[in-house]
């Protein structure tokens, strides 16, 4: 399994700082490079939150680089999907949390999004879930730094990405949706593909698009 530590952080930092930002980035909000964890969930019933769709978006490196999350997952609260935000380094514990919540009956999809060491951990962290039993509906890594295969209890992956060293493939198993989406445009790099407004709408409109009651295996059409 993939190991997300300092030293793989200090090393993406280095690989990164060679990119800028461009015209295509929106304004952020300011977030505490100590902040880990934000969550926004909309008013809602407790019979309805066991259905209800659930995001868990990761930043990446010391949440500085990666708040495209945090302006997505306001985005999805405007459209009444309950949204977590935190940092990459979080992944497992929150997995864990998943998990208990799927064993007494929150059965509603779960979509992980993630950019930079945050995708990474998102691929990661659907794997780690997938041992436990647990399927995910969506997995969305904005440009992770490096390349990962899709396990078999995701029923879709929608993979942003500058480098192909990082386009994800086929893990033993996986019969989903697979979609691997470079982003031409040379105004946008690493450190701004999560911020992209048109990318934030793509994955808006595949969170509602889910159904409650989908599986992994129902999806078999292939979009690589």
């Amino acid at each position: 399994m993939f190991k997300i530590g300092f030293s793989v952080a200090v090393l993406a930092t280095a690989a990164v700082m060679g990119f800028g930002f461009s015209s295509n980035a929106v304004s952020q909000p300011t977030v505490a490079p100590g902040k880990k964890i934000v969550s926004i969930h909309p008013e809602s019933s407790p019979g309805a939150r066991t259905s209800a769709t659930q995001v868990y978006l990761l930043r990446g490196l010391l949440n500085v680089f990666s708040l495209g999350m945090d302006s997505l997952a306001a985005e999805l609260h405007s459209a009444g999907i309950s949204a977590t935000v935190a940092n990459h380094t979080s992944w497992q514990g929150i997995a864990d949390e998943i998990a208990a919540n799927y064993r007494a009956g929150r059965r509603g999809p779960i979509v992980l999004v993630g950019h930079s060491l945050g995708a990474d951990a998102v691929m990661v962290m659907g794997e780690y879930l997938g041992q436990k039993g647990v399927p995910v509906s969506l997995i969305v890594p904005f440009d992770g730094r490096a390349p990962h295969a899709a396990s078999a209890n995701v029923a879709r992956v929608l993979n942003f990405y500058k480098s192909a060293d990082v386009k994800i493939t086929r893990g033993l198993g996986f019969h989903g949706e697979l979609n691997n989406y470079y982003a031409a445009d040379p105004d946008i790099t690493h450190l701004n593909i999560d911020k992209i407004p048109r990318f934030h709408a793509i994955v808006i409109n595949k969170v509602r698009g889910l159904q409650s009651t989908a599986r992994p295996q129902e999806h078999l059409e292939n979009h690589s």
